[in-house]
């Protein structure tokens, strides 16, 4: 018969760490996907608990004197591992944002469908995008260093040692955003110029054959060329990856600082 002891304090100390895991599995990219069932992400937030629990000491400042105090260290654990989640996630949605401006240049933006992963309504070539980005994270090892991050978090930012520096989040979030614009663009960019210069070789037609419906072509034209573009530049998803990947982990970073 196995037998193991273990004191209360150990284990209150290990629920402070399986709140924060859990609390980035469930928000971070890849593990909060929509298919992915939640007994996995259960899974994958207790051992690796366990794991980060047999390599780290309790600390002091995890003392508390009443089950309210215990309460605060939770919700502070809790809010730790949302923010640093949240830095990941919150740059997936840049391909989104650059397959719905694809889909504006060449008409299909009034074409959506529910995409199961995340339970959203998105754009057609902002689902490809999503899809080529998660197998992307998946096929370069991402995943690795998004778990590697949130082990680091526990050096930098102990249990219990989170002081939420509202001005440095908000900082980090404002150039995000400024990135996120520019990234998003860049995306799209070869959709966009070529739907620039149609529009431009449709109006100087237009001009030349007024008797021709421009209106009727050009929706046509928009939509093959679109897709023509897309098919084309492909190649240039990974490259687009790298610019996603590059910049989530600088908000990780960014949202840690701005944590400790």
């Amino acid at each position: 018969m196995v037998q193991y002891a273990f004191a209360t304090a150990d284990l209150e100390y290990f629920l402070l760490i399986f709140t924060r895991v859990s609390c980035f599995v469930f928000i971070a990219p890849f593990f909060s996907l929509g298919n992915t069932p939640a007994r996995i992400r259960i899974g994958i937030s207790f051992f690796t608990s366990v794991l980060l629990y047999s390599s780290l000491t309790p600390a002091s400042g995890a003392e508390y004197q009443t089950v309210v105090g215990y309460a605060g260290i939770v919700i502070r654990e809790a809010a730790t591992g949302l923010l640093i989640g949240l830095g990941a996630t919150v740059c997936t949605s840049i391909v989104n944002f650059a397959g719905s401006i694809a889909d504006m240049e060449t008409g299909l933006s009034m074409v959506t469908l529910m995409d199961p992963a995340t339970n959203q309504s998105t754009s057609i070539t902002g689902a490809i995008y999503q899809y080529v980005l998660m197998l992307l994270l998946i096929g370069t090892g991402m995943y690795r260093y998004l778990l590697g991050a949130l082990a680091d978090s526990f050096v930098l930012i102990p249990v219990n040692g989170a002081v939420f520096r509202v001005e440095a989040l908000l900082q980090s979030l404002v150039t995000f955003l400024g990135e996120y614009l520019v990234i998003g663009f860049r995306i799209c960019l070869p959709v966009f110029c070529v739907s620039m210069l149609l529009n431009a070789v449709l109006g100087i037609l237009a001009k030349v054959s007024p008797q021709m419906n421009m209106f009727v072509i050009g929706i046509q034209l928009k939509i093959l060329v679109g897709i023509g573009v897309l098919f084309l530049t492909t190649g240039m998803l990974p490259s687009a990856a790298d610019f996603v990947f590059l910049q989530m982990k600088k908000l990780m970073v960014s949202f840690v600082e701005g944590l400790r």
